[in-house]
């Protein structure tokens, strides 16, 4: 039941896991995705070795960083992606705290997928952030976490103020990754087709929701990662690898932007002067 934060959670057994312009890309469909979308190459998935250089770029731009606009407290909930761990989203943490949102990590250790009780135990978080707080929650989510955040924000739309998703596989096809034989093998579940999970998945939540991905992604394949057309959802192209979203400066940038909107005022991401150079939105 959709706004019954009581009500239970769809069973997901599977991570499947520009210049600016108005033009969509093709999102895939359940016909295509089989026949159209294949994982990432060899070479993008080399690629993803520039993770470390992206951590750099983030540190020596933190001075420029901090000069984004303020936020206005309200807090943030973050998942990782799959097998890591709070560690790993420790930078974004820690950047959206210097700005002044009260972050939280989703402290279930290594994300494993989603096996019996984790989704529960974040809608758990979530409503009891709201609780404390007395206000809505923003859910961001890296990769396999995106769907966490996506779900929860289905379920319990009166308490998410806003979903952003980095490189977040919701569309296409479960193996259109080079992830789904380590999903397989820590999760203990397999990938296989399941159309009315798939469609589940495939439907945006009833809030303001952001897509950041890139098409040099090694990991997930970039169209898995577009929302179709919507009045509360966007697409943000970056440049970054799939490792390295979410310590990615201009991936963080846009993060960053995305949340300061006040509450009730959501638009549309709009990249003006320079900023166009890094970005390309579809929405």
């Amino acid at each position: 039941m959709r706004g019954d934060p009581h009500a239970p959670l769809p069973r997901m057994p599977a991570h499947r896991p520009p210049r600016a312009t108005r033009r969509s890309p093709t999102a895939p469909t359940a016909a295509s995705d089989a026949a159209e979308l294949r994982a990432p190459s060899a070479w993008l998935l080399m690629l993803e070795g520039r993770a470390p250089w992206e951590y750099a770029a983030l540190l020596a731009a933190l001075p420029w960083m901090k000069k984004l606009p303020q936020g206005d407290g309200h807090p943030v909930l973050v998942f990782p992606g799959l097998g890591a761990n709070d560690l790993t989203t420790a930078p974004l943490r820690a950047l959206l705290g210097s700005l002044g949102y009260t972050t939280q990590p989703w402290q279930q250790g290594f994300n494993f997928g989603p096996r019996a009780g984790v989704l529960e135990k974040a809608r758990a978080q979530l409503v009891d952030l709201h609780r404390r707080h007395h206000r809505k929650v923003s859910l961001v989510g890296w990769s396999l976490g995106g769907l966490y955040a996506r779900e929860l924000a289905k379920a319990c739309p009166e308490l998410t103020r806003c979903v952003v998703t980095l490189g977040t596989p919701f569309t296409g096809h479960p193996r259109a990754t080079n992830a789904w034989r380590f999903f397989e093998l820590v999760s203990g579940q397999t990938l296989a087709d399941h159309h009315e999970l798939l469609t589940q998945i495939r439907t945006p939540p009833p809030v303001p929701t952001t897509s950041i991905y890139s098409r040099t992604d090694g990991v997930v394949a970039w169209r898995c990662s577009v929302n179709e057309p919507s009045p509360l959802a966007e697409n943000i192209e970056v440049q970054a690898s799939h490792i390295g979203l979410g310590v990615n400066p201009v991936a963080l940038y846009a993060l960053a932007d995305r949340l300061a909107q006040p509450q009730g005022q959501w638009a549309p991401f709009e990249p003006k002067g320079a900023r166009r150079w890094f970005y390309k939105t579809t929405a």
